[in-house]
């Protein structure tokens, strides 16, 4: 199992650095590798990724949800993937994002590039077209307020 952990301080507020994560289906545009996520409701998401050229689909459900604190989730089938997003305010105007990965490489394609933390620098990458994504946009495009508590 790959661990990946990596933050990124943006200069939004907390509530529009939350809601806009609550947006799964815009994740491709400043996620490389994900080409598609399908949210079919609260707590099922499909996701469509591309790592290291192999196309994978998965689903994956909402573990636990928190406004301005956390979006956990794990897969259900397919790939093993696990995640969670905290939101920590810094000041008024900006917050600390940090996210959390495990996931288990598959395939000697995907074990290679784990190897030579090619997935370590796609998420920092990836938190990089985030910030620039909302600090342009200057506001969230949407947002879902709901919890979803953890289980057990």
């Amino acid at each position: 199992m790959t661990t990946i952990t990596k933050s990124i301080d943006v200069d939004v507020p907390i509530d529009t650095a939350y809601n806009q994560w609550t947006q799964f289906e815009t994740f491709p545009e400043f996620m490389g590798g994900v080409d598609k996520i399908e949210q079919l409701d609260d707590r099922s998401l499909v996701w469509h990724v591309n790592v290291a050229g192999v196309k994978r689909t998965f689903d994956a459900e909402i573990t636990e949800q928190h406004p301005e604190e956390r979006v956990a989730w794990k897969s259900v089938d397919g790939m093993t993937h696990a995640g969670v997003v905290t939101f920590h305010k810094l000041t008024d105007s900006s917050t600390r994002v940090t996210v959390q990965l495990d996931w288990e490489p598959e395939g000697p394609l995907e074990k290679a590039a784990s190897a030579v933390n090619i997935d370590d620098r796609q998420v920092g990458s990836d938190l990089e077209r985030f910030k620039t994504f909302i600090e342009t946009r200057g506001t969230e495009s949407g947002a879902w307020r709901g919890e979803v508590p953890r289980e057990g």
